[in-house]
């Protein structure tokens, strides 16, 4: 293959790179955007779509932030590439304080007090682990809704016009390019 690499990466260079990216961190959120604003779709598919992702977010549920952001895309007419993107809200560095506020709004929701209780790792957490955690996120899912639906409609807002600018430019300098061409 012409762009196969000589030595491909280990198993844990994988996972040590996608723990931490190779460059740095605000490299890979340029080449975020940069991927967002080549996504061939309205702004309003674009934004709806990293709406979904944002929300799919505050959700507790890790592993299924991507699919999940992918059916609501799905069912709401959004980018499903961008809904990939907008789960990058909740990262390493946003999810303590996603579940802290989850968890805090959700107890205040619904009426209960904020004490964690601790789980034991013992025979019963593998056979009830559902009863032991429940607990806990039955309040961060709760709370994650409200918080999800507040950071999708930022997001939503934010995306749309940062893509309405970049299409419009875009436009614009094809236009030019195609006059300049022809003349």
């Amino acid at each position: 293959m012409l762009f196969r690499r000589r030595h491909p990466p280990s198993w844990s260079e994988r996972v040590r790179i996608w723990l931490w990216p190779r460059r740095s961190w605000p490299r890979s959120a340029r080449y975020v955007l940069y991927r967002l604003r080549r996504l061939r779709a309205t702004p309003h598919a674009i934004a709806l779509g990293c709406a979904c992702g944002a929300f799919a977010s505050f959700t507790p549920y890790l592993g299924v932030h991507f699919i999940l952001a992918g059916v609501l895309a799905w069912i709401t007419r959004g980018s499903i590439i961008a809904s990939a993107f907008g789960t990058f809200v909740g990262n390493p560095l946003t999810f303590p304080f996603i579940w802290i506020a989850a968890y805090q709004l959700g107890n205040w929701v619904l009426g209960e007090t904020a004490a964690i209780n601790v789980l034991y790792l013992s025979d019963s957490l593998l056979n009830k682990s559902f009863d032991k955690i429940w607990p806990l996120l039955k309040p961060m899912t709760v709370g994650g809704v409200p918080l999800g639906i507040l950071a999708g409609t930022i997001v939503y807002f934010i995306v749309k016009k940062a893509s309405e600018s970049y299409q419009r430019k875009s436009r614009k300098r094809r236009l030019a390019g195609t006059r300049t061409a022809q003349v």
